[in-house]
């Protein structure tokens, strides 16, 4: 990793190797656009998009497909079981101008585990790698995966496994740091995720439990990763990323302020923006979830919102909390 240039991921250049994680209801347009405006970011992910849905999605009116010209680079994460759904999904791919594809391989969710798909398909070897095959031949662009540390501890097995993906073509490994199935609450084994870096020459980034830049440097010196991918630590710190990058990266800060208040009401507009009305107040409950765990007193906007019925009400509830929480909440 050269520090004073860039990462490259086969023929993309990126940098800082600071990854906005692909998160279901949250890794939208409106989100992705908050982090990159702050600074810091050098690669961005899409939501799960399912490879069988995805070719009849209409990019003009769908909420996962929304995204502006600057939002850029941007991978598309599939999630998928099977075979037949790759080539037509790759080829919408190709129409929406992709910057890469990324298969996803450590989603548990049962729907996915019916499905083959996730997790479940990464303990499919025969099957993933007819699929990692697939992909491979209907595209020349970034390849990457994002997986777990696996169903145990193993460091042979996951040397093995990212070898296999290596092999298999792919481009990036993003591992986050906990067994298939863990909650969140577990903390993640940023230790272990060195085996998949030794394993492999093509870059590795590093997932899970960054929610502060002394997190970043750890997990870093921990894994000896060549990045890092970043979740719920940019949702409930949209600025964390712009540290991590300014502190770790030496990007020239872009922050001299950061006024919490404007944040959450620059993401609301961002929300008018780019979904229809039916669509924001989920969009804003979901993201308040987080970001209000950037306050000391936040549980009072959280609830607030969560129990708004509409997003005019959400915003004015949130309008009420910022007018009576002390100035020293708003700023950093």
């Amino acid at each position: 990793m050269d520090i004073v240039g860039s990462l490259k991921i086969r023929n993309l250049a990126v940098w800082p190797p600071v990854a906005l994680a692909p998160m279901v209801g949250l890794s939208h347009s409106g989100l992705r656009c908050l982090v990159q405006d702050l600074g810091g970011i050098g690669l961005l992910y899409t939501e799960m998009l399912a490879a069988k849905r995805l070719p009849s999605d209409n990019p003009t009116i769908s909420p996962l497909l929304t995204r502006s010209t600057k939002e850029k680079p941007l991978i598309y994460q599939l999630v998928t079981g099977e075979i037949e759904h790759i080539s037509a999904a790759v080829d919408k791919l190709h129409k929406l101008d992709a910057d890469g594809v990324d298969l996803n391989l450590g989603c548990p969710a049962p729907i996915q585990k019916r499905q083959g798909a996730g997790s479940s398909l990464a303990l499919n070897r025969e099957k993933l790698q007819n699929i990692l095959r697939e992909l491979r031949s209907k595209t020349d662009l970034p390849l990457s995966v994002k997986i777990r540390l696996g169903q145990k501890i193993d460091s042979f097995i996951l040397a093995d496994t990212c070898k296999f993906y290596e092999d298999e073509g792919v481009d990036l490994i993003t591992v986050h740091g906990r067994l298939i199935g863990e909650k969140f609450c577990r903390k993640p084994r940023w230790g272990a995720i060195a085996a998949a870096k030794k394993a492999v020459s093509i870059p590795v980034f590093a997932n899970g439990g960054v929610f502060s830049v002394a997190d970043a440097k750890l997990c870093l010196e921990q894994s000896g990763a060549d990045g890092l991918m970043v979740g719920r630590g940019a949702v409930e710190r949209p600025w964390l990323c712009a540290e991590i990058g300014h502190h770790i990266f030496g990007i020239p800060s872009q922050l001299e302020m950061v006024d919490k208040r404007d944040v959450f009401e620059t993401f609301t507009k961002l929300l008018d923006e780019r979904f229809a009305k039916e669509k924001r107040l989920r969009r804003l409950k979901q993201f308040t979830r987080y970001y209000a765990g950037s306050f000391k007193f936040g549980h009072q906007l959280a609830s607030r919102i969560q129990s708004s019925n509409s997003i005019s009400e959400a915003k004015e509830r949130a309008e009420q909390f910022f007018t009576t929480i002390a100035q020293v909440e708003l700023t950093l």
